[in-house]
């Protein structure tokens, strides 16, 4: 299920608007009823029907970040992709593959943040334009802050992990929240001998590190399902 947050980013992001005050007056409702949706983690279906009228935005895409982001534009139907500027629409594009199609995705820091009940969050750094077969309900982006698996995976690259994969493979890459550190990228090894996995970096300059079995649960974030980086 998308969250509220999830379609409150998409919405400020096409709206160019950044609080919700100024999302409140573009809406023309009181704001307080946008703390009443965020508070119930739901989208009331009149916004997505005022969005459409306003800007030409498509539910789906606002929803679920896939598709065109508008479906109606001043020179009338037709699909485009991308925030508008100044009500300039770029040329349509074709949608039949998923590769061709964008999902506008939250990049998120390594650091954590820690929630009221000790839950670990995910602090949102940036906005990243992404193929729409690369995104996910599952997915979390992360921006490499560490050297720590140089060659392979450069510092200042985007990886997307998949939370649903938490189920150890040998030799895979995972996310791992490391104390004091925050997410580390770690490929991980089975120790069975002495009930733990061995954590590699590929840069050969830092230490192994070691996660002993019944932490895994509440320590791996997910496995590293994509790159991309510049060479």
């Amino acid at each position: 299920m998308t969250s509220f947050d999830e379609v409150f980013e998409r919405i400020k992001l096409s709206t160019h608007t950044r609080t919700q005050v100024e999302l409140a007056d573009v809406l023309d409702i009181r704001q307080s009823s946008i703390s009443d949706a965020k508070r119930r983690n739901s989208v009331p279906s009149d916004w997505y029907m005022k969005l459409f009228e306003k800007f030409g935005l498509n539910p789906d895409w606002l929803k679920k970040g896939i598709g065109p982001m508008y479906l109606r534009t001043e020179q009338g139907y037709e699909p485009l992709e991308g925030p508008v500027a100044g009500r300039v629409f770029e040329d349509s594009a074709k949608f039949g593959d998923p590769d061709a199609r964008n999902a506008v995705v939250t990049i998120h820091s390594m650091q954590c943040e820690n929630g009221e009940n000790g839950e670990r969050l995910l602090k949102g750094v940036g906005k990243l334009s992404i193929p729409q077969s690369f995104a996910g309900t599952h997915i979390q982006v992360l921006r490499v802050e560490t050297s720590g698996m140089e060659p392979l995976i450069h510092k200042g690259a985007y990886v997307g992990l998949d939370s649903s994969q938490k189920n150890i493979l040998s030799g895979e890459i995972y996310g791992v929240f490391v104390p004091y550190e925050g997410i580390s990228l770690k490929r991980l090894f089975l120790d069975a001998a002495n009930s733990r996995f061995v954590m590699r970096s590929e840069n050969q300059s830092h230490p192994e590190q070691y996660l002993p079995v019944d932490k895994r649960a509440e320590s791996i974030m997910g496995r590293v399902a994509w790159v991309l980086q510049t060479l």
